[in-house]
């Protein structure tokens, strides 16, 4: 579905991202892994369309979309919720999940019954500013907000960033929902590594802007790299 070859990305005069190559399969989710600092959102930000890369190419179904702005990326029903949820704070719920629709131009209600079956606190406060929902809550709203999109591919930044444990199960438990019964495929950065251990089949951990190591999650979890990553 997404294939992502050679890419080489920064800011500047700084290269972030080296001769990074992937591909993620349709119905997949991918897991990538790192500590702060090493590329994880640099790498968002590039599949997304917010930073054009210095080499390399990003192919969509076949289709080269590298130089695609993010407008058109999630036109083409590529989805990013950014680290932080990026939430209109000062809009309602409701309001929030309409934005959800804006590039695709569908009928604002299309998926909101979808919406609420995945998070029904959701539906219990539609008319709730959105920035005084709690931090789980929040990150509910952003990723039905990306429903609301109608996506094939969903890019999930630091989903577990300043979440309760017992909310960040419940919200991996809803992701391996959506992606199973929207078949939306999906790629997760995470510093959370029981996170997109319980979520991936494939992972790949990046370590100063490289790819040091990839493949099944079984083989990324038992392999002598990883395992130095989490002694650290």
């Amino acid at each position: 579905m997404l294939s992502v070859k050679n890419i080489f990305a920064g800011y500047g005069n700084i290269t972030v991202l080296n001769d990074i190559t992937f591909d993620l399969s349709k119905n997949d989710i991918l897991g990538v892994l790192g500590r702060n600092g090493m590329g994880k959102s640099t790498l968002i930000r590039v599949l997304s369309g917010l930073i054009k890369p210095s080499g390399g190419t990003i192919e969509l179904l076949g289709e080269n979309i590298t130089n695609y702005p993010p407008h058109v990326r999630a036109q083409k029903r590529i989805t990013t919720i950014v680290q932080g949820r990026g939430i209109f704070p000062k809009l309602s719920v409701h309001e929030n999940l309409l934005m959800g629709v804006i590039c695709q131009k569908r009928q604002p209600n299309t998926h909101l019954d979808e919406v609420f079956s995945y998070f029904p606190v959701l539906s219990d406060r539609t008319s709730q500013t959105a920035g005084t929902l709690s931090g789980g809550e929040q990150q509910m709203l952003a990723i039905g907000r990306a429903i609301m999109s109608d996506p094939e591919i969903m890019l999930l930044d630091e989903p577990s960033d300043g979440i309760m444990p017992t909310l960040v199960e419940e919200i991996t438990i809803t992701l391996k929902k959506i992606n199973k019964s929207k078949n939306i495929s999906m790629i997760i950065v995470e510093q959370n590594v029981p996170m997109v251990f319980s979520l991936t089949d494939n992972c790949i951990l990046l370590e100063k802007g490289r790819i040091v190591m990839s493949g099944k999650k079984s083989e990324v979890e038992n392999s002598e790299i990883m395992k130095q990553y989490l002694a650290i």
